[in-house]
């Protein structure tokens, strides 16, 4: 398996749980559930992510720019986690903000898997793909593991 593939893997649980999650309304245990994973999947993503992918493709000239591009859109995606976690389940805006993370999240895997993966893969060499995908995978797993009781 190579770094692609991995990212992939959570990239199609993303986009299901944050679908899911619109389709909820008010404040039951279905949203706090839905909210639950989805916040703990992004986290253990990004968090594998950026130090397994974004981190060596950082060290290459022609890897910063789509580094940068991507780390500010994972910057943006914990700002609106943070303000769904203090905004109260039952509000009505809560759902015009958690559409607004589902329509970055599915921009951001859109880009990711059409545009940064093509440039990365010109960038890292086959070894380092499969390499960087271990590790990832490690790292994903280990804070899905992590979060995975203590996220609300």
């Amino acid at each position: 398996m190579n770094i692609f593939e991995a990212l992939r893997q959570s990239h199609e649980i993303q986009r299901e749980l944050s679908e899911k999650l619109l389709q909820t309304s008010g404040d039951t245990p279905e949203r706090h559930e839905l909210f639950k994973q989805l916040k703990n999947e992004l986290f253990a993503h990004e968090t594998a992510e950026d130090r397994y992918f974004y981190i060596p493709l950082m060290m290459t000239d022609s890897g910063l720019n789509i580094t940068r591009h991507a780390l500010a859109e994972h910057h943006e995606m914990d700002e609106m986690i943070e303000e769904l976690s203090e905004t109260d389940f039952s509000n009505p805006g809560w759902l015009a903000i958690a559409k607004k993370l589902s329509d970055k999240v599915h921009h951001h895997l859109k880009e990711e898997e059409h545009s940064f993966f093509q440039q990365a893969g010109k960038i890292l060499e086959q070894k380092q793909k499969e390499s960087l995908a271990q590790q990832y995978l490690a790292e994903y797993k280990k804070y899905k593991n992590l979060n995975k009781d203590s996220l609300t």
